[in-house]
């Protein structure tokens, strides 16, 4: 309903209702004492007319109370019931003079808020006409005392009902200061959340005691939980430990940052064992009220919270890898450089003895090729990292066989190994990286020439189930049970003499393993000390395409 003047809550407007019931059982004891003469008043009529005033009051109050108006026009009708019973009550039981006359400015308080300024100039107008009604039914039978008393009654109701609309006027414009307040701080909120809830980063925000206040999505999907946090200790949702596995409370490291703060050696443990580094900021939450009043006390405290063990992993694994190849490079380069060094020598002081000098040159040749090695592995390396040339092709897979049987087979004559080929007559088609799939299996053929010194090496290919399973055998020297558990590590080469006689960069079966999970395959090791080596994988066979 349309409110005309001051705009009262639902408690406010229930209130005036109780009040307009309550007003006619107080009046209608006041008119008892009348009636039976404890007070005498020229104004009652007689118990007729004041039986009829006082019960239609009742009824009429009774019935605005069980059911109020929901519309301005019936809100407007009510009022103006209410104006003539109390008019009829003050002229003809209670007179002017009752101490009940100034509940007038109730009346003057529910007009305005309902029919806002105009009403209010009507319910004054039906008073001045009341006290003139008054003067004329009762001026004979009293004289000016009563002329006196109406205008004194009159003076002081219109002081204090225009006292009280003024004060509800400048509490309304309060009220709507504070509205506009309130909703200005409800949209910044509503924006700041939004904002929150839309970064990547989890960010959880508690009070001064470590009792979480807000938080985002991010921050469920951190701690893979449902929960409300909303009230909760954030020492309980957030049991962190430091590098040394020792207990950390959060709510302490919070209360030591007084200024924006970071670390990023804290750790996380789910329910299932899993653990996650995080790097979280910490921010206290100061307001201008307590940097003036409290000294720059905290309100409360941001933590920004992400989840960097692939990162952090990642900087120590390139760490590694650096310092690891600084170190594989230093050797051959050393070699190298000696040795040209001393062919250079040679030169220079004219010696001449060609067994010498070819020997030189066999082993700068050898440190080259090393080298010319490792940089190959780590392009491939490289290019399986970033996703290069991954893009997924159908594949003739015993054209893959053969072209790759071709191309290795005077390398193995060269060295005197047979390489063999046992394929089925239906190979099928396979569907991934042509570039991964060849490297995969070139790096299993040439490693196993290269470790085998007798004896043959065999291209196995056959397809079953829709699957295609490729292998390379070979007669070679073989791995010891601890080899194979760390020989798909990166720079890893065993301890085996006839390991260390090849140059190998320790590189080739890494990279392997890293392209057979760039596939979506997994190579299977089965080796004996001295029996020689297998390795394979498997793919999912792939319809060749209807356009080819």
């Amino acid at each position: 309903m349309k409110k005309g003047g001051v705009s009262f809550n639902v408690q406010s407007i229930n209130i005036l209702r109780a009040i307009a019931l309550v007003v006619p059982i107080v009046l209608t004891l006041y008119g008892a004492l009348i009636q039976s003469g404890a007070i005498e008043h020229a104004n009652y009529t007689n118990d007729a007319v004041y039986f009829l005033i006082i019960g239609a009051w009742i009824m009429f109050g009774s019935l605005s109370f069980l059911f109020p108006s929901k519309k301005l026009s019936g809100s407007l009708l009510q009022l103006t019931i209410y104006h003539l019973l109390a008019a009829a009550y003050i002229l003809f039981v209670c007179g002017l003079s009752s101490p009940f006359i100034f509940l007038w400015i109730l009346l003057m308080l529910a007009t305005y808020i309902i029919a806002g300024d105009s009403g209010l100039r009507l319910n004054i107008m039906t008073l001045f006409a009341i006290v003139a009604a008054d003067l004329i039914l009762n001026y004979q039978a009293i004289g000016k005392s009563l002329l006196m008393t109406d205008t004194v009654v009159l003076i002081c109701i219109m002081a204090i009902g225009t006292g009280v609309i003024a004060i509800a006027k400048s509490l309304q414009v309060d009220l709507n200061k504070l509205a506009i307040t309130e909703a200005s701080e409800s949209l910044q909120r509503d924006r700041v959340t939004t904002i929150i809830n839309n970064l990547t980063d989890a960010v959880i925000s508690s009070d001064r005691s470590g009792t979480i206040r807000m938080y985002n999505a991010a921050c469920l999907s951190l701690l893979d939980t449902n929960d409300d946090l909303v009230n909760k200790n954030i020492d309980n949702i957030l049991p962190v430990t430091d590098g040394e596995d020792q207990p950390v409370l959060f709510s302490e490291l919070l209360r030591e940052a007084k200024t924006v703060t970071l670390r990023d050696d804290l750790y996380y443990k789910f329910e299932d064992g899993e653990t996650i580094r995080l790097e979280v900021t910490f921010a206290p939450i100061r307001s201008s009220y307590s940097r003036s009043a409290r000294g720059e006390a905290e309100e409360g405290y941001v933590a920004i919270l992400r989840d960097v063990t692939k990162t952090k992993s990642l900087e120590e694994e390139r760490d590694e890898f650096i310092s690891v190849v600084s170190h594989e490079l230093r050797t051959p380069i050393t070699i190298t450089e000696g040795t040209l060094s001393n062919l250079q020598l040679m030169r220079q002081r004219g010696t001449t003895d060609d067994k010498v000098m070819d020997k030189a040159i066999g082993d700068a040749y050898k440190q080259v090729l090393y080298l010319a090695g490792m940089v190959n592995d780590l392009s491939t390396l490289s290019r399986a990292e970033r996703g290069v040339a991954d893009d997924p092709e159908i594949i003739d897979v015993k054209e893959l066989i053969n072209d790759t049987f071709n191309q290795y087979q005077p390398e193995a004559e060269t060295k005197g190994l047979q390489l063999d080929l046992d394929a089925g007559t239906k190979l099928g088609h396979v569907k991934t990286s042509r570039l991964y799939l060849s490297e995969l299996l070139q790096n299993f053929v040439t490693n196993s020439i290269k470790y085998t010194k007798k004896g043959s090496v065999t291209i196995v290919c056959h397809a079953k189930a829709g699957q295609v399973s490729f292998g390379v055998q070979d007669t070679g020297i073989g791995m010891s049970k601890t080899d194979q558990k760390n020989i798909f590590n990166k720079f890893y080469r065993s301890e085996d003499y006839r390991t260390r006689e090849t140059s190998g960069t320790g590189l080739g079966l890494y990279v392997s393993a890293k392209l057979a999970r760039k596939i979506g395959t997994k190579i299977e090791l089965k080796s004996r000390l001295n029996h020689g080596s297998s390795f394979s994988f498997s793919l999912p066979s792939a319809a060749k395409d209807k356009d080819e």
